[in-house]
């Protein structure tokens, strides 16, 4: 399935990550249908396509994603490129129906090992932890910061996830609120908004949540979603001029490593076609 010509690529996971490779592949003239869950759990929706659960569509960095079920509008969209096809799949069925030459999870599981397989697609990429090269992915993307950023991986897996995020205006885990319970996340704010340390931002289940760091919002998990606890819900960058949207320089590196992985199994024989 794709337009003629092109080998149809499915990314699972709307995150910011996998948004940065779907815009890479995209602007590229790949074919390109993301899927995604009835309820993602993304925190930095400004750079993130999952935000077309929501509100139908979504726009990162110049680049559109329209909601629309697998099948005829999908296609037009593959065809004429007004946009990203955005499937939300509740039962984890689509990718199979699909039958894509290339599959890219992004969901960013991080601590778990993927559900991928290597039976999914002729080329199956992994982003980050979870998956081992041959097994769960063919190929595997590291995400974590540093020299190796974006390398891509045919033997072994990326490095376990560290836990550390970016250090923004001096400060790391202290931008973050997690969810002290399960239960349903309810805020008022949303990305862009400003805050005060000491400030309570939502709720979960009752129990409030205080921001550490005053700042911008750069992240919020949507009004109203299920969590369980100690799930990311709040990002806060505390310079001066903070970036809430866009694609962020890892991003693109990951993105990278992704285009190049597809490009060199093109040229290889078992990516012929």
């Amino acid at each position: 399935m794709g337009s003629p010509g092109r080998l149809l690529v499915v990314i699972k996971g709307g995150g910011d990550l996998a948004s940065a490779v779907a815009h890479r592949l995209f602007r590229e003239g790949r074919a390109v249908v993301i899927v995604e869950e009835p309820e993602p759990r993304v925190v930095r929706r400004r750079m993130a396509f999952a935000q077309a659960v929501f509100d139908g569509e979504a726009t990162v960095a110049g680049v559109r994603a329209i909601r629309t079920p697998a099948g005829a509008t999908m296609q037009r969209l593959l065809e004429t490129r007004e946009a990203i096809p955005f499937i939300v799949d509740p039962t984890g069925k689509v990718v199979q129906a699909l039958r894509p030459a290339v599959l890219v999870d992004g969901r960013m599981r991080k601590k778990q090992r993927s559900d991928s397989s290597v039976a999914e697609a002729p080329l199956v990429i992994g982003l980050g932890p979870g998956f081992l090269a041959g097994r769960e992915a063919h190929v595997v993307i590291e995400t974590a910061r540093g020299p190796d950023l974006g390398k891509v991986i045919t033997t072994g897996e990326a490095l376990p996830y560290d836990g550390m995020p970016v250090d923004l205006g001096g400060f790391t885990k202290e931008r973050y609120l997690y969810a002290p319970v399960g239960g349903v996340f309810r805020t008022r704010l949303d990305i862009g908004g400003l805050v005060e340390a000491g400030q309570t931002v939502g709720e979960v289940a009752g129990v409030p949540l205080v921001v550490r760091v005053g700042g911008t919002v750069r992240g919020i998990l949507k009004d109203g979603v299920q969590v369980k606890q100690g799930q990311k819900l709040v990002d806060i960058d505390p310079r001066e001029e903070a970036v809430v949207a866009g694609i962020s320089q890892k991003a693109r590196a990951i993105a990278a490593g992704v285009a190049a992985a597809i490009a060199a199994w093109e040229a290889s024989p078992e990516g012929e076609h």
